[in-house]
């Protein structure tokens, strides 16, 4: 069957899986209450390819089972329909398919129309967004993802900077703003829906166009796949630009955020051992995201050159760091990753930024 509406080139619309003609119908009918316009897909092999890269995947109850049998990938915002009377037997298939919710029609219907205006909010402008992630403990990725959230925010655009690692001791402490008042992680827990974008903005930490969203030093909580979904859907919504930092240990949140990421870079320093450890990291990370590249950082004190160990990894190389003596000193005395806008990290990171949203990123002054 082929799709029934037409697909705006500029945005990734929401992917309806079903044959069923009348419950087609049905989504369709809620999808334009909701201001957007959708991709259609009879079955699971016409809908692989877009499977990943949709904001939201609707299955009708009629393909769950063909769903599962061709083992597409779990992926946040997945919501199996069907019809009262028609479900019942659909729960447990619903949780091996990995779906948030299971939406009954004609109950639902409020709640989908929400659900799809989430998608086409201001005519389906969405911030770019972009995870780092190490390939093994200690290689940079903390630092670089300050660094790009800094570079965004000289450049004018609207910026968050989320710290997805539990283990990491906290990105506010990276920027030197573990004083500045605001919430963190562990108030945010609960979020299981949507969640406002503004007043997200106006309880974080925050200077000029960066807030960050990052973890105190308190007790160790883990942060479920529902609230790291609903604050990327309120940061797609009222941010240009995202940074999130993933932990090498990949959680629910974690593959959350990486399923929602535009691009996501490795960052892995030159050497033998460390280029081992991150194949690794890249098979884990792998399935979950679609632009996977990797960033190699110095020295190299065996002489492996950044295109060796991108050709090791299999990925393309996105960018190399040249050694940076002074960095690590001026962020033992607060000094924010690349702020000065000098350097081998502010470079690369205006480089990157400039690459990832087409808007020049500043320099030193």
């Amino acid at each position: 069957m082929p799709p029934r509406t037409s697909v705006p080139p500029h945005r990734r619309p929401p992917l309806v899986v079903t044959s069923d003609g009348d419950l087609l119908d049905d989504l369709l009918r809620l999808a334009a209450a909701g201001g957007v316009e959708v991709e259609v897909a009879a079955d699971p092999a016409a809908a692989r390819t877009r499977w990943r890269p949709a904001p939201l995947v609707l299955v009708g109850n009629d393909q769950a089972q063909h769903c599962l049998r061709a083992r597409l990938p779990r992926r946040s915002r997945l919501v199996l329909v069907g019809r009262a009377g028609e479900v019942e037997s659909g729960w447990q298939v619903a949780d091996l398919l990995g779906a948030e919710h299971v939406a009954v029609l004609p109950a639902a219907e409020p709640w989908l129309v929400d659900r799809f205006a989430e998608c086409g909010v201001e005519g389906g402008a969405t911030a770019r967004v972009v995870a780092v992630l190490g390939g093994r403990g200690g290689a940079g990725a903390s630092i670089l993802a300050g660094g790009l959230a800094v570079t965004a925010a000289r450049a004018r655009l609207r910026t968050l900077l989320l710290d997805a690692d539990p283990l990491g001791g906290g990105l506010d402490l990276v920027l030197g703003w573990e004083q500045l008042e605001g919430l963190r992680w562990p108030a945010l827990t609960g979020a299981d829906g949507r969640v406002d974008a503004p007043a997200l903005v106006r309880a974080l930490p925050s200077r000029g166009d960066l807030v960050v969203l990052s973890w105190d030093r308190g007790d160790l909580v883990a942060v479920p796949a529902e609230a790291m979904a609903a604050t990327l859907g309120a940061a797609r919504r009222g941010r240009d630009f995202v940074v999130v930092d993933l932990p090498r240990q990949l959680d629910d949140a974690a593959v959350t955020a990486l399923q929602t990421a535009d691009r996501v870079f490795v960052v892995v320093p030159a050497e033998l051992r460390a280029t081992a450890a991150a194949a690794r990291v890249v098979a884990a990370a792998a399935p979950h995201c679609d632009d996977l590249s990797v960033i190699v950082r110095g020295p190299a004190p065996g002489r492996l050159r950044a295109t060796e160990v991108a050709r090791a990894l299999g990925l393309p190389l996105a960018g190399a760091l040249r050694p940076e003596p002074g960095l690590r000193r001026g962020l033992e005395r607060g000094e924010a990753p690349a702020a000065s806008g000098r350097g081998p990290l502010a470079e690369l990171c205006q480089r990157l930024v400039t690459d990832l949203t087409g808007q020049p990123a500043a320099g030193a002054a």
